[in-house]
């Protein structure tokens, strides 16, 4: 008897749907064909103890397995269920008349229980835009599609309970996954609060905040340059809190890269909060770009930063490779990682945030406290290159608080305050850039710097003025502009000022060569 079930693999943010072919006939042997990497293939003896640990018996005949396309390569361990449903199935030990009507996936213990598997948001999306009834997923997997609704989305937690769902003899409305005790506990409002960094418990640092809140309200990269402890961390994690919430867009391609990472497990629904992505200095370049060996690749840290923060810290310690490799992801916006066998892109629109001590001793700058060389001053910021520099729209100083001002500073600006005007920066953007597939002013490209961005004769004349003296590249020329139209954006203007330009062109100070001399 042959039986078809349906699951499905990712390949890059989407999901393709698999056909579980299971064929018994006369003969010996189980064999699984379709180009199974070996975590599909070690699959089979752990379902065949889950199927006899449940009371279902293993037929004494040939069992053929075949997973379609056969020229698309299968990874992980989330066809267990599928393959166990249709040897139920093509062995008459169950009627199961809706088995061809969901797609199913998910990883089976010894016991015939169902654990968590990667990607369950993009598979269920392609549940519902395809010509099936609902999806049956591992109740953990499960809540990440809870607000998935146009189509039954079943958490289950034996492969008992797929059975009982694929026979249609009894409601099986307890089992969809809004209706679960643990979707309960993870939507509690006690459980989605998020503790941030608030700006007013950041002592002094005005001028960093400003830079803080330009990048927020246009999305571009900046970097921190000050000694240890001058609260450049506590900056980079403040503006978590002063982000605009994500839109339903930005929201549903964020979490279905960290659903496909394998990071989406129980957390309920799409999400709602920016990432703020904050690896270590000694992240691989596999780490933070993305990678895997043969068919498995999974995103990285610029991807999981998708829509979110990217925060280096210690940026000038990591691997010359590593910081190299972030140029085409910075500019495109995305990042494509090619292997033997397979080749991905993922999205990598993500605001860099960047932090590095100005000198080996760190300390460069403070009275007394520096024991540095030029020569080694230079060499340690040589480390990031100049085409990683033009690349980074917002460069500030940050200086260390003396303690008297501790002591006596009054009570800085809330997040709140600084959050209001960051949002109606980025409304002002929105309406700016409706139909054309970007929301934030550092997303423009040239052509779209000239048309929205246009510039009156004494600002042209300023710019020009700034580029030669400051020996600016045509790069860093147009990251001014597009940092000038958020200053704008930010003050109510309809049009760039030279005051926008001048204070844009004051935030790249690392182009002036005699800095660290």
């Amino acid at each position: 008897m042959l039986v078809r079930t349906y699951s499905a693999k990712c390949v890059g943010i989407d999901a393709v749907c698999v056909t579980v072919e299971i064929s018994i006939d006369r003969g010996i042997g189980i064999h699984l064909v379709g180009l199974a990497d070996a975590a599909v293939k070690e699959s089979l003896l752990r379902t065949m103890t889950a199927l006899q640990s449940l009371g279902y018996h293993i037929p004494g005949k040939r069992i053929v397995i075949n997973l379609a396309p056969a020229d698309l390569h299968k990874n992980g361990s989330g066809y267990d269920i599928p393959i166990a449903i249709g040897i139920i199935a093509a062995s008459e030990q169950k009627v199961l008349p809706l088995v061809s009507r969901y797609m199913m996936t998910g990883e089976l213990g010894l016991d015939g229980s169902v654990r968590e598997i990667p990607g369950a948001l993009p598979f269920t999306e392609l549940s519902q835009k395809e010509d099936y009834d609902g999806i049956i997923l591992p109740l953990a997997s499960a809540l990440e599609a809870a607000e998935l609704r146009q189509k039954p989305v079943y958490g289950v937690q034996s492969l008992s309970d797929v059975v009982r769902i694929l026979e249609g003899i009894e409601d099986c409305s307890d089992l969809l996954v809004w209706n679960s005790p643990d979707y309960r506990r993870v939507t509690a409002p006690e459980n989605r609060a998020l503790q941030v960094m608030d700006f007013s418990d950041i002592v002094g640092q005005e001028g960093a905040k400003r830079g803080m809140e330009i990048a927020a309200a246009g999305g571009h990269n900046i970097i921190m340059v000050g000694p240890p402890g001058s609260g450049k961390s506590s900056l980079a994690k403040a503006l978590a809190g002063i982000l605009p919430p994500m839109t339903r867009e930005e929201s549903l391609v964020t979490s279905k890269i960290f659903s496909i990472a394998g990071k989406g497990s129980m957390r309920y629904g799409l999400m709602d909060r920016r990432p703020f992505r904050s690896p270590h200095y000694s992240a691989s370049l596999a780490a933070i770009i993305g990678g895997g060996a043969g068919d498995g690749i999974i995103p990285g840290e610029i991807s999981l930063a998708q829509n979110g923060v990217l925060f280096l810290d210690e940026m000038s310690l990591m691997p010359k490779s590593v910081i190299e490799a972030l140029r085409g992801p910075i500019e495109d916006r995305k990042v494509v990682i090619s292997r033997l066998k397979a080749k991905v892109e993922y999205p990598a629109s993500f605001m860099l945030v960047a932090a590095s001590n100005p000198c080996p001793c760190g300390y460069y700058g403070v009275p007394d406290r520096c024991t540095c060389t030029v020569t080694q001053r230079l060499n340690y910021m040589a480390r990031l290159s100049g085409p990683i520099m033009d690349r980074i729209d917002l460069q500030v100083t940050v200086a260390p608080v003396p303690g008297h001002a501790i002591l006596g500073a009054p009570k800085a600006e809330s997040s709140a305050a600084v959050a209001a005007r960051v949002q109606k920066a980025r409304e002002l953007q929105l309406h700016r850039f409706a139909g054309i597939g970007i929301q934030t002013n550092a997303e423009m490209t040239n052509k779209l710097i000239e048309r929205f961005c246009p510039l009156s004769k004494d600002c042209q004349e300023v710019l020009v003025k700034m580029m030669d003296k400051l020996g600016l590249s045509m790069r860093a020329y147009f990251r001014i502009i597009r940092v000038a139209r958020t200053i704008a954006d930010l003050a109510g203007s309809a049009d760039i000022s030279v005051a926008h330009l001048t204070e844009a062109a004051g935030y790249r100070f690392l182009d002036r060569t005699n800095i660290l001399k």
